[in-house]
């Protein structure tokens, strides 16, 4: 089934969906041969694509066949921002997206990214699995989606062509990219760089091309996108913890009808592959960096680091929904 006709088998099922509410309260299974589909902006051998090729395989088992899940990976359906209207459109199904994109349409959702608040993975899914995660919840709803599970896009740390990076003070005139995440945005420029958002598939050729000096992914991406090809010195700032918000359509959600249990339980148990993958993945990418003679690992002065985006967290609690973002902070410490 191409694109196209997907769209606008989704679109007629969105029109039922409106004429007739009350289908989608249905607790009958989907009909057999409902196909849906997933999209995603990882590479080949991501934790990302992995667990969605997992989350797929998991849903036509669990309902023996009556659901299929098509994966796009690789930014095939669009950049992240395009994949998110399309996902409120319902032209699309499900996509494991990047929280920086995602925080365009539940701003909140940025707040998760204040700098050196999660130490790893486990604290972070911690606070999400109690009241911040359900408040996101409902603010997810609201606009349409519905968050499935939260997956670990790792902690982030800073590449670049120049120079070796461990203080702040190193980041003087450089051009870093960053996604269109306005916390990450304020991190970087708090440390005195200048940001330039561009879309992460066209990042490999803007650092080949110098149009940025550097860039902010976890290691798993920074490996699995060869971005340190182009950018040898790689600075273990650790600077904030980002989700892949794994989300679904509304619009899909009222064509799974009694199938939708199944597809809840699958989407968590590949987030649980996806994250330990994750781990594993940053641990094995760091021990291999490490190993690679054209690669400069460097330890950075983590205390400057964190003095110097303090700013930003104090500058976010000034937002209309500060209150928010205190109770992220508070849950972190508990």
């Amino acid at each position: 089934m191409n694109f196209l006709s997907t769209r606008r088998g989704f679109l007629r099922a969105a029109a039922a969906v409106l004429a007739a509410p009350a289908l989608a309260t249905s607790i009958r299974p989907a009909r057999a041969g409902t196909t849906l589909t997933l999209g995603h902006g990882a590479a080949p051998g991501n934790p990302r694509t992995v667990a969605a090729a997992k989350f797929a395989e998991l849903v036509s088992e669990k309902t023996s066949g009556r659901v299929t899940i098509n994966v796009a990976g690789a930014e095939t359906l669009g950049s992240d921002a395009a994949m998110l209207t399309s996902l409120r459109t319902g032209a699309l199904d499900f996509t494991a997206n990047s929280q920086g994109a995602t925080s365009a349409i539940v701003p909140e959702l940025a707040a998760l990214g204040l700098p050196f608040l999660f130490k790893d993975a486990d604290a972070a899914i911690k606070v999400l699995d109690g009241p911040v995660g359900q408040e996101l919840h409902k603010r997810f709803e609201a606009v349409g989606v519905v968050p499935l599970d939260w997956w670990d896009n790792g902690i982030r740390h800073l590449t670049n062509s120049k120079r070796k990076v461990v203080t702040p003070a190193d980041l003087s005139g450089m051009k870093i990219r960053t996604p269109a995440d306005p916390m990450t945005i304020d991190i970087f420029q708090s440390l005195g760089a200048s940001t330039e958002q561009i879309a992460f598939g066209e990042l490999y050729i803007a650092l080949q091309q110098g149009v940025v000096d550097g860039q902010e992914n976890p290691l798993a991406n920074i490996e699995s996108s060869k971005l340190f090809e182009v950018n040898r010195f790689i600075s273990l700032t650790g600077h904030k913890w980002e989700s892949t918000p794994f989300l679904m359509s509304k619009i899909a959600q009222a064509r799974l009808g009694g199938d939708l249990e199944a597809v809840q339980a699958a989407a968590k148990e590949a987030g649980q592959l996806q994250r330990k993958l994750s781990a594993e993945k940053a641990t094995e990418v760091l021990e291999a960096f490490r190993k690679n003679a054209a690669i400069e690992v460097a330890e950075v002065d983590r205390e400057a680091f964190v003095k110097a985006t303090a700013s930003v967290a104090e500058t976010w609690k000034q937002k209309p929904f500060g209150a928010f973002v205190s109770q992220i902070e508070e849950a972190a410490k508990a």
